[in-house]
């Protein structure tokens, strides 16, 4: 994840103008700038110049992939696929490892999900690579790209996304969401009747 000159300054607590300084004297060099001039710089990055991080922890890149139904094996294999190359390429065949899921992108207890969250959180985890921002997760994936800066960890989507209008992504989340709620009524429902069946099986039994 790149981040602003204000950001990055604000997380390792010195001045912009300490920033700016720096990358005049060569010490620190933001990874590169907007159209627009402004600079952006890599959390991970930083820490490793300013020698922050823990020689004792060996970090690793990590991609993920999802899928929400086993009808959609195959594009989780193509997922995979495409990061594999994709990482191979960058880091080396040995030091990447892919999580795949299985699940819903409202689901926040995928295995998947909160092993990737675990390495993150011990500070393990160099990069997450994603082809996509909604494999991570349907809604507040935001929210672990922030604790994914906050521990020097950066995200890297490969693939750019189709740009959908309002209307095709309004459409796009309702659906996703009546699909879950659907999924979960009929496991309750198909519960309660599996509980009947045996209950009835047991009364006639015992008569």
């Amino acid at each position: 994840m790149f981040v602003s000159i204000g950001e990055i300054s604000d997380f390792i607590g010195v001045s912009t103008s300490t920033m700016r300084r720096w990358e005049r004297e060569g010490r620190l060099q933001p990874c590169f700038r907007t159209k627009g001039g402004h600079r952006r710089y890599g959390v991970n990055k930083v820490k490793e110049s300013l020698g922050l991080l823990s020689e004792k922890i060996k970090r690793k890149v990590f991609a993920y992939a999802r899928v929400s139904s086993h009808d959609q094996k195959d594009d989780l294999t193509r997922q995979v696929n495409r990061l594999d190359d994709y990482c191979t390429k960058e880091f080396g065949a040995e030091s990447y490892e892919i999580i795949k899921d299985l699940g819903s992108g409202l689901n926040y207890k995928k295995r998947g999900l909160k092993k990737l969250l675990r390495e993150i959180l011990s500070g393990k985890v160099s990069e997450v690579i994603l082809t996509h921002k909604d494999r991570l997760l349907r809604f507040g994936s935001e929210i672990i790209f922030l604790i994914c800066s906050a521990f020097g960890t950066e995200v890297r989507m490969i693939e750019e996304e189709t740009i959908k209008t309002d209307e095709e992504a309004l459409a796009k989340d309702v659906l996703e969401i009546i699909t879950v709620f659907a999924a979960r009524m009929y496991g309750k429902r198909a519960h309660k009747n599996r509980s009947k069946l045996d209950s009835d099986h047991t009364n006639n039994t015992r008569s």
